[in-house]
């Protein structure tokens, strides 16, 4: 079970990870609008232009997805499993919950 210095550490990690998360989010957002034919750009700049918007799209996607699972870390940090695998209910080490607060398997069963 957590201390509640580790809890609050761990509160603290999450909340910086979760406003970097959202700067990164508005950031590729931007770099996700359509990009409009009219524009007067060569065909080879806009197959890279288009090519840069799925890249774009897929980082977004996963940020979203670690904005979620941190933002439900936050809400379960108090729970008394919090820091219990998933798959096998053993503890998962500290180093790894500071880590990867998001992640809820140890470090054997997220192989």
């Amino acid at each position: 079970m957590l201390t509640e210095d580790q809890k609050q550490f761990i509160k603290k990690k999450i909340m910086l990870k979760l406003k970097v998360l959202e700067e990164d989010i508005t950031f590729l957002e931007e770099n996700t609008r359509p990009i409009s034919p009219e524009n007067a750009i060569g065909r080879v700049s806009r197959m890279d232009a288009i090519n840069n918007k799925s890249v774009a799209e897929d980082s977004l996607r996963k940020s979203k997805e670690k904005y979620v699972a941190m933002k439900e870390a936050l809400s379960n940090i108090d729970n008394e499993d919090f820091d219990k695998c998933q798959k096998c209910k053993d503890a998962i080490d500290f180093k790894r919950i500071a880590f990867l607060p998001e992640s809820r398997r140890c470090a054997n069963c997220a192989h």
